[in-house]
């Protein structure tokens, strides 16, 4: 497990945009709000809490983290290249024909993911039986899913959260990147008045609420982790969509937009970091 600074964090976490950036400008690849207001949740998942190792990235006491959210994927994809799971040169082949890293993720191409992604709403049903699974065989090991808010429209995943409840999964931790901007309004507009937090308290899930991209926040809530002895945990990171670029925070457009040069050339410049398979910032 990682120990980096809070300050490490968040200059990998503006590597990491840099580079999602980039691979969406090559790949001629969009959803990059998606991808861009999650960072910080991941970049912090693999630098301070994560007991994975890309020396042995199957272990079998390993700590899972099922991405869900797969259409955000570069923010994973860039991780494990920061982290040294992938060469930082196979970035450069993101949304190629027969490349290992597909627009959206495919265990069956990449066999270090845990699982495959991008049909929506199943990473929590996922991560309740794999612990099952793992308590079941006497593995060690949590398990961590990241959600989309808007994910959390599908009826599986209120399943699944009765399940985990029911099963007092106490090493289960879900993060709902909250973002409120699906791809086709705002999710506060489109599930109704409660929020996500009042869902899954009323579930019987332990909750904390935290800005999703103040990464002392985010540390802070997963050195807290479990939240309760008793039932599972969820972290609802309230995020922005585009997060740390400031021409694609909160729009609409940028969930399926491809960067043009100049827009390239602007949030590069703006970050103030090279991405990680262009050389050292």
């Amino acid at each position: 497990m990682a120990t980096n600074s809070i300050a490490d964090l968040e200059h990998d976490a503006r590597r990491v945009r840099a580079t999602c950036v980039q691979m969406a400008f090559d790949g001629r690849h969009g959803h990059l709000k998606s991808a861009i207001s999650c960072i910080d949740l991941v970049v912090a998942l693999y630098g301070r809490f994560l007991n994975v190792s890309a020396a042995d990235p199957v272990a079998p006491d390993r700590d899972r983290f099922l991405f869900s959210k797969g259409h955000a994927i570069t923010a994973l994809y860039a991780t494990f290249a920061l982290h040294g799971f992938i060469e930082p040169q196979e970035l450069r082949t993101y949304a190629a024909t027969d490349s290992r890293l597909p627009d959206h993720p495919c265990k069956h191409s990449l066999p270090l993911l845990e699982i495959s992604s991008g049909s929506l709403g199943h990473g929590l049903g996922m991560a309740t039986g794999m612990l099952y699974g793992m308590q079941m065989d006497g593995k060690d090991g949590r398990v961590v899913t990241l959600m989309s808010d808007g994910e959390c429209n599908e009826g599986t995943v209120w399943e699944a959260a009765m399940f985990a409840v029911g099963h007092k999964m106490n090493r289960l931790l879900a993060i709902v990147d909250n973002n409120d901007l699906q791809a086709v309004g705002r999710t506060s507009e489109l599930m109704g008045a409660s929020t996500i937090e009042d869902k899954f308290r009323g579930f019987g899930w332990a909750v904390r609420v935290i800005d999703g991209n103040a990464m002392a926040q985010i540390v802070d809530a997963l050195a807290a982790f479990p939240f309760a002895d008793d039932r599972p945990s969820v972290i609802v990171a309230k995020t922005k969509p585009g997060a740390g670029i400031s021409f694609m925070e909160d729009k609409l457009v940028w969930h399926y937009r491809v960067p043009s040069p100049e827009d390239l050339q602007a949030a590069l410049s703006e970050l103030g970091v090279r991405p990680i398979h262009k050389g050292d910032a």
